[in-house]
């Protein structure tokens, strides 16, 4: 696999998006219940390909990242936040998913943010330890938010400082 370059998602990267999104689906990270047919395309009027940071070797789609605000409010429109993000099985542990956070972090400066949340399941270590070595603090966390595979899960809040 060639070193992958991340680039703002186009609106024909709906379906390979989807695919991927399908083929990563795991409660490790996912609290929604897995997709089934007919699937739902995976841009909509609340998911833009603006929203979307893509990484891309070889002709093919490894990984992408969703910022979106974090609420709707003036007094918020410094925060950015990460509300999606996947990488491939077969490039995970390849730098792709580094890559793809580094470029939401300098997206969400370029957009004139001065700070940066995201959310991770209290279970999901390898994305935890990823965040934590790009910069982001555990800043609260709620017990047991979610049922997950017959256990009770944390939702964790991690953020940093642009």
């Amino acid at each position: 696999m060639s070193k992958p370059s991340i680039r703002p998602a186009r609106p024909d990267d709906d379906a390979e998006l989807s695919a991927l999104d399908r083929a990563t689906w795991s409660t490790l990270h996912a609290v929604t219940p897995r997709p089934e047919p007919p699937y739902q395309p995976f841009f909509d009027e609340r998911h833009l390909p603006g929203d979307h940071l893509v990484a891309e070797a070889d002709g093919r789609l490894l990984g992408y990242v969703r910022l979106a605000r974090a609420t709707p409010l003036a007094a918020n429109a410094h925060v950015l936040a990460i509300q999606g993000f996947a990488v491939a099985e077969e490039a995970r542990g390849r730098g792709v998913g580094r890559a793809l956070i580094r470029a939401a972090v300098e997206e969400a400066r370029g957009r004139g943010a001065r700070r940066l949340t995201l959310r991770v399941l209290g279970h999901n270590a390898p994305a935890r330890a990823l965040y934590a070595s790009e910069g982001f603090a555990v800043e609260g966390v709620l017990p047991g938010e979610f049922h997950l595979d017959g256990a009770d899960v944390d939702d964790v809040l991690m953020g940093r400082s642009l």
